[in-house]
């Protein structure tokens, strides 16, 4: 249901600059943020530039407690790494990785955001581990982070979507059944889930929505 809801969302007469994936993600994200929002959308849109007015970002020039889930001036993700050091102590550092972020740059995540969606900001790497904890999941898609959290919506919406997972089917399928896994839903991509270091390659790329003959529904913002 949810997935043939945001199908209906994908506007056909959107100008032609505008990509289909762009489109599709647009809506997406449009989609969860709009239904019950009780607060002025300007809230959600001051979120996406919070950093606008700040210093340039550089991932290495980042405290660790603040590294993950922020996103350098370049609209890189950064990621907490771990090294040797000469003492071959394991020490903590902040990298830029190659995954890059549309619409978004210069922001470094909130507490508010980091509890409520359930995410911990001394994680290694960029993975999609997470998505196969229920808990997480239950946070992740619950209002107070799907409504109000658009870098971290937007982190694993990719980060389930390269797994062959479109996370709206997720977030209806833990609504419905708690005990039902992520592994369940990507059992016929044969994926492996990993974590991605700052040499890796880009997210894989939203899903490009089907053509369907559906009338596209008007949003009223």
């Amino acid at each position: 249901p949810l997935q043939k809801q945001y199908k209906t969302l994908y506007f056909e007469h959107l100008p032609t600059k505008i990509s289909k994936k762009s489109a599709y993600k647009t809506s997406f994200i449009t989609y969860l943020i709009m239904p019950c929002f009780k607060i002025p959308l300007f809230l959600f849109l001051s979120s996406l530039f919070l950093h606008a007015s700040l210093a340039e970002i550089i991932c290495e020039d980042l405290p660790n407690d603040v590294c993950a889930f922020a996103i350098a001036s370049s609209g890189k993700r950064c990621l907490l790494e771990t090294a040797l050091e000469k003492n071959e102590k394991e020490e903590y550092q902040c990298r830029t990785s190659e995954v890059m972020v549309e619409r978004m740059a210069e922001y470094i995540e909130n507490d508010d955001c980091v509890r409520a969606c359930g995410v911990d900001r001394n994680s290694i790497g960029i993975s999609s581990d997470s998505l196969l904890e229920p808990q997480f999941t239950s946070k992740l898609c619950a209002p107070a982070c799907c409504h109000n959290c658009p870098n971290i919506v937007d982190l694993f919406f990719n980060l389930a979507a390269g797994e062959g997972v479109f996370l709206p089917d997720l977030c209806e399928a833990q609504r419905i059944n708690p005990r039902r896994s992520m592994v369940e839903l990507m059992s016929s991509s044969g994926a492996a889930l990993g974590p991605i270091s700052s040499e890796a390659s880009a997210l894989a790329p939203s899903p490009t929505p089907p053509i369907t003959n559906e009338v596209p529904i008007q949003m009223k913002l």
